[in-house]
């Protein structure tokens, strides 16, 4: 099997993971959820009048101004957050995130050499440092 065929029966497997399921299904949740929608819009805009008052030169700056949009897209964010929906996507999209990391990871020490069969891929975040860390999974 040549590597752009074993790459579409990874893509496959991937499709075919829960976790890559479960990611779908919190995406269209989101999508279908109206009042979700509203508050996405309404974090958007927030952030672009918070970006349009920092780009404004320093000595037209409104400092009050400034701290006001930046905490109305604040509480504005922990709402959006807060929705059921979104905190289900979150979750399931680092699920996928860590899926994704793990093969990436299998593939560069393929790569590098190293067994496909008996490699293991260090851990999102990993520095190769063990003094600074709380311990392998």
């Amino acid at each position: 099997m040549d590597a752009t065929k074993a790459a579409r029966e990874l893509g496959r497997a991937i499709q075919n993971d829960e976790r890559y399921k479960g990611y779908i299904a919190a995406k269209e949740a989101n999508d279908k959820d109206d009042s979700l929608q509203q508050l996405i819009g309404e974090f958007n805009l927030k952030r672009e009048n918070l970006r349009l008052q920092m780009e404004k030169p320093e000595n037209e700056q409104d400092g009050e101004k400034l701290e006001k949009l930046n905490k109305e897209l604040q509480q504005c964010y922990e709402k959006v957050m807060s929705n059921p929906n979104m905190a289900n996507f979150a979750v399931m999209k680092g699920a996928l995130d860590q899926l994704l990391q793990e093969v990436q990871g299998i593939i560069t020490l393929c790569c590098e050499g190293e067994d496909p069969d008996t490699c293991q891929p260090r851990p999102a975040g990993c520095t190769s440092d063990c003094s600074t860390c709380g311990g392998c999974h």
